[in-house]
């Protein structure tokens, strides 16, 4: 059977959720798209991103709507800017992304399968559109309730210098 009528979000739409120093708004959520997918608006500010992580359920797409990223895996660095296009595919690629400049990078997430709209709701303090917590500092303590969430949401959670030590 055909549907007879389409879905509509109005702009501003979703919570403002501050996720480990960036904003991010859940404009389509799993909820809302029985779980098809998700889309996630991320402002990220200068220094802003999340560590190493993959998801091996979920395929994440990044579009850079303005400045920029520089995105990390286990097999390249690659900066991102305005237009850029990010495609995490689904099977676990340890990943993770940070804002290098010294300007606001916004990006358009798109999960599929949802699922990680709701891992933020449930780290995520909500905020007031725009406003910026300060990045929390992560203690071993910290980063094992992370993990702990992470694993039970289909995540893993890696070291903030997992990726970089690769590097040098």
């Amino acid at each position: 059977m055909r549907p007879t009528s389409v879905q509509t979000l109005d702009p501003q739409d979703g919570p403002e959720l501050s996720v480990m120093g960036d904003t991010y708004r859940i404009v389509a959520s799993g909820a809302q798209t029985a779980g098809a997918y998700a889309i996630i608006d991320m402002l990220v500010p200068p220094g802003g991103g999340p560590g190493p992580h993959a998801h091996a359920l979920i395929q994440e797409t990044f579009y850079v709507l303005a400045g920029e990223i520089v995105v990390r895996s286990e097999t390249q660095t690659y900066t991102a800017r305005q237009g850029a296009v990010v495609e995490i595919p689904k099977g676990g690629a340890i990943h993770s992304f940070r804002n290098e400049s010294d300007t606001l990078a916004h990006l358009l997430c798109v999960v599929v399968p949802a699922g990680l709209d709701n891992c933020f709701a449930e780290i995520g303090q909500p905020v007031a559109a725009g406003q910026f917590l300060p990045k929390p500092g992560l203690s071993p303590e910290d980063l094992q309730k992370l993990q702990a969430l992470a694993t039970r949401r289909g995540q893993e959670v890696f070291p903030p210098d997992y990726l970089t030590k690769k590097e040098q």
